[in-house]
């Protein structure tokens, strides 16, 4: 799912951080880092230095305790005086990193010495708890020229990817405002980069969710209407969505009101005997917003919880029929209106549902056959189109195949 796109922006963001460590100008730039004074460290690092030279040299030791081993009488108080000479010995012995233990080159060898603690042993003036240094680091800079030259490529490879030009737009003002004239550390460009275009895309499904399952346990019966154009999969989403209902254990009944396209009606009877649901039908050529009404008529009746109203497919040109879906929408008065689309049809599917949303005001969106669809464009650019959340993705054939809707799936299905 999305594999093209995902090797697509792989591919482009690997070519945008290559151009810009190669062209966009150095700069050194002085940062300070505020640090804790290094005296009380250095004191801990002079108590463990005297306990390894006592450790490793335990016979001069007790020649400065002179005579009687066993005289405790004496503490090691007394010898405090003497510590400024082991203080005068211990910067020797830290440029000199005699012999580490085993963690002490693990530690060295999986995080590597720190070059800013050797920094600290320049005097500073002490400026209260934290003190500060100063480092050098090396960053680059794009130029606004620049960046419009670089993003080229990226917005070539969402275009062909069917992204909606709008989401390109605003990828492209996102990454723009975070990037242009922002000193970027060198060694962090891709990285940078990579975590900007996660941003905006993530941004794109800022739209709050819907949960089904809450919204049909608050009203019995809960109607929803199902819309969108010929061929999208709406008579089979619509099945899936019975089983994920009964699945969560609802009561579901079926209207098939699609009355206009031939077989529509026997389709919907099949997935309704497989799963065990009541259809409410009339013959081809009948009132679908009538169809509808006896459906939410026979729910009442016996304490269905929710209908499912299969209409037919139109396109969102087509006046009569869109004026017919209007028709059923006031006669029914659905709790949801679900848009259903093809994700494999790109910016096609999002220029439907901006319709269908213009027409009847739609609620939520169903992505059908986004397992087939390579690119992704629909999946990432239909919600901030309309603003409507995307509640599922049909993955597959079997009544199971229907995924909730996750943003953080979808990102890291491309690669982010």
């Amino acid at each position: 799912m999305f594999g093209f796109l995902k090797d697509k922006l792989k591919g482009v963001l690997s070519k945008f951080t290559k151009k810009v460590e190669e062209e966009a100008p150095e700069e050194k730039v002085a940062v300070e880092k505020s640090v804790v004074p290094p005296e009380k460290p250095v004191e801990k690092k002079v108590e463990k230095q005297v306990k390894k030279v006592e450790a490793e040299k335990p016979k001069p030791v007790k020649k400065v305790e002179r005579k009687p081993e066993p005289r405790v009488e004496r503490p090691k108080v007394e010898v405090a005086p003497e510590v400024p000479k082991v203080e005068v010995q211990v910067p020797k012995v830290v440029e000199k990193p005699v012999e580490k233990g085993f963690f002490a080159k693990l530690k060295d060898a999986v995080v590597g010495e720190s070059k800013p603690e050797v920094k600290v042993e320049q005097p500073v003036e002490e400026k209260g708890f934290f003190q500060k240094i100063t480092e050098t680091i090396t960053t680059k800079r794009i130029s606004a020229e620049k960046f419009d030259e670089l993003f080229w490529d990226l917005e070539l490879a969402l275009l062909e990817n069917n992204v909606a030009v709008e989401v390109i737009e605003k990828i492209k003002s996102d990454l723009k405002s975070q990037l242009v004239d922002k000193p970027i550390p060198r060694g962090q460009i891709d990285e940078t980069i990579a975590n900007s275009l996660h941003k905006s895309i993530e941004d794109l499904f800022g739209i709050p969710g819907i949960d089904l399952l809450e919204k049909a346990r608050q009203k019995k019966p809960f109607v929803i209407c199902f819309v969108g154009v010929n061929g999208s999969g709406k008579t089979t989403s619509i099945a899936k969505v019975a089983k994920y209902l009964q699945n969560n254990g609802l009561s579901v009944v079926l209207a098939a009101a699609d009355t206009f396209r031939a077989a529509a009606i026997d389709q919907l009877q099949l997935h309704a005997d497989k799963l065990g649901v009541k259809l409410i039908r009339q013959d081809y050529g009948s009132d679908p917003a009538a169809v509808a009404f006896d459906a939410i008529k026979h729910a009442e009746a016996n304490r269905k919880d929710v209908v499912l109203i299969d209409t037919a497919g139109r396109l969102h040109s087509n006046t009569n029929l869109m004026d017919e879906m209007k028709k059923i929408m006031r006669v029914a008065k659905p709790d949801l209106k679900i848009f259903v689309g093809e994700s494999i049809t790109g910016n096609d599917c999002v220029e439907q549902a901006k319709q269908f949303n213009a027409a009847v005001g739609i609620d939520g969106i169903i992505l059908a056959k986004a397992d087939v669809d390579e690119k992704g464009g629909a999946a990432i650019s239909v919600s901030y189109v309309t603003q409507k959340p995307i509640l599922f993705l049909g993955i597959g054939q079997e009544y199971e195949d229907l995924q909730e809707f996750d943003k953080e799936r979808l990102l890291a299905s491309i690669g982010l």
